[in-house]
């Protein structure tokens, strides 16, 4: 008796999982592969806005990563707010305001400009990823988290393996009605985000129990395993949201999420003007820059489901962050040849792409409700600052010569730092654990 109710669990389980699923994440992907655009599309801008406008290297390394500061500001409030209001709403909101600032973009008229939007850019934003990460939370038990947030945030590098060879056709349109290459690649990247606000509004639903798209046998399991999950959390530090944003657990992921997004946005941000120091056309670049999206998109997903398949979350988010460690140092290294660089490059992606889903599936492990919304939000706020620091280290030590090795050690360095901080939580947390089951039994 026992075995069949087991195996009717199951059924209904692997039903439920594979109809979110198919539901949500697709749609979720094509949300966070417009929002990563929005975000680096600047980098093929720059290969001729940069000396239209008047911006530096090290003045388009401050303009690239001040989008961070502006996210910085309202990170946690907007994931918070996302909690209590619903997702629809929120991130309908979010993804129409970003989408009329990356539209205005295209109206930059020099480093002010420049530097007021991209802010504004990160402002708007604010809330989305860490938003996502929770909502993902609401839908996937922990054990099948990693593998999702994975397809989730392959959208990222899919933003730069799509992304890269039309955002160089689209700068191929300068003249067309008297607009600029990059002008034309802010303004048809822009518009997306608008229109899918008000999608979004309509086709996401906020929570499993309002799920009248599931069957009832499986929206009632999902409603049960979730809330199942969430009793596990007796701390009442895991709900109170003040106090897990004091807890040291919270600081350590946003150290350790620090350096993988230092990474990323090095890739994002200075890979097009890295291989253009080859000089290789600007149609060229998109299709060279598309070679490491390739390779962190396959191999995120692979990692991800590994992490699952095992359980285990510490020793996948800081091999790969090692891995990516390495890949910075290669294109440090690369001197003359491109394809040294480009596996340098590969590697990185690779790994800063890889990090993170590991990584998310962490927070929710010690935190829930309003606590895990904060918690979440404050982890990537603090830790997307490495999105500020890296590009800007990358411009501000090239001394306008093109020679971005230096920088690239430096964000290298992040992500060791990166890997030791999570190996060291991993110590930390388990010997904990460790403790309490000892004590428990001799209680017992």
């Amino acid at each position: 008796m026992g075995e069949t109710a087991t195996r009717a669990s199951g059924g209904v389980e692997a039903r439920a999982i594979r109809r979110i699923t198919w539901r949500l994440i697709p749609f979720l992907m094509l949300l966070y592969f417009v929002a990563f655009l929005d975000r680096i599309n600047v980098g093929f801008a720059a290969l001729t806005m940069n000396k239209e406008i008047g911006l530096t290297a090290q003045m388009f390394g401050l303009g690239s990563g001040i989008f961070f500061i502006g996210y910085f500001v309202f990170e946690v409030p907007s994931t918070v707010i996302l909690h209590k209001v619903g997702a629809r709403f929120w991130i309908g909101r979010v993804l129409i305001t970003w989408g009329l600032v990356s539209v205005a973009m295209a109206f930059t008229r020099g480093p002010l400009s420049f530097y007021a939007l991209r802010f504004l850019l990160g402002l708007a934003e604010a809330g989305f990823f860490p938003g996502i990460i929770l909502y993902i939370s609401y839908w996937f038990p922990s054990r099948h988290r990693s593998a999702v947030t994975a397809m989730f945030m392959a959208a990222a590098p899919l933003a730069g393996l799509i992304g890269s060879p039309v955002s160089g056709a689209l700068m191929g349109m300068n003249g067309v009605l008297r607009l600029h290459g990059w002008q034309w690649l802010f303004l048809v990247e822009g518009a997306p985000a608008i229109v899918l606000g008000v999608v979004t509004v309509y086709f996401l639903t906020d929570r499993p129990v309002d799920a009248r798209w599931l069957e009832a046998d499986e929206r009632e399991w999902l409603v049960r395993e979730i809330a199942a999950e969430q009793a596990v959390l007796k701390d009442a530090k895991s709900r109170n949201a003040w106090r897990a944003l004091l807890d040291w657990k919270v600081l350590a992921l946003s150290l350790a999420y620090f350096g993988t997004s230092a990474g990323l946005y090095t890739i994002g941000f200075w890979a097009p003007l890295i291989v253009k120091g080859y000089g290789y056309s600007v149609f060229e670049i998109g299709m060279l820059v598309a070679i490491p999206n390739l390779i962190a998109v396959v191999g995120m997903v692979l990692w991800s489901r590994n992490s699952d398949r095992t359980g285990e979350r510490y020793w996948h988010a800081a091999i790969a962050c090692v891995v990516a460690a390495v890949g910075m140092a290669m294109a440090a290294r690369a001197g003359g040849s491109v394809v040294v660089a480009l596996v340098g490059l590969s590697l990185t992606a690779f790994g800063v792409s890889a990090a993170k889903p590991p990584l998310w599936c962490l927070p929710t492990m010690f935190f829930g409700g309003t606590a895990a919304a904060a918690a979440i939000g404050l982890i990537n706020s603090l830790g997307t600052l490495g999105g500020f620091v890296g590009p800007y280290m990358i411009g501000a030590n090239s001394g306008g010569t093109g020679d971005f090795s230096r920088g690239l050690y430096l964000v290298g360095g992040t992500l060791v730092v990166s890997a030791a901080t999570i190996l060291l939580m991993c110590a930390v947390v388990r010997g904990g654990s460790e403790r309490k089951t000892a004590e428990g039994e001799v209680l017992g």
